[in-house]
């Protein structure tokens, strides 16, 4: 008997990352219905934003910077959104 447990392998940022495909059926509403439903599947799964993430290569430090000036204004929109209620 061996010891073997089913984890997947750490993931390093060369490696290609594997998804199941997206599939849209093409009716008979048109592929420009089709191309919608695609776009919309799309979004929900967060392929675009992935997208964007990996454009460019961001050093650690600038994400730091970052994450924390995306909180700061989170902080600064929810406190005017509660200073404005009663």
């Amino acid at each position: 008997m061996s010891n073997t447990t089913n984890t997947p392998a750490p993931v390093t940022p060369g490696d290609a990352v594997v998804c199941k495909p997206l599939e849209v059926p093409v009716g008979d509403k048109g592929i420009e219905r089709a191309i919608k439903n695609l776009k919309r599947k799309m979004a929900a799964e967060g392929v675009l934003r992935e997208l964007k993430r990996r454009r460019h290569y961001m050093k650690p430090s600038v994400k730091r910077r970052k994450k924390a000036s995306e909180a700061a204004r989170r902080r600064r929109k929810r406190t005017r959104a509660e200073a404005g209620t009663p």
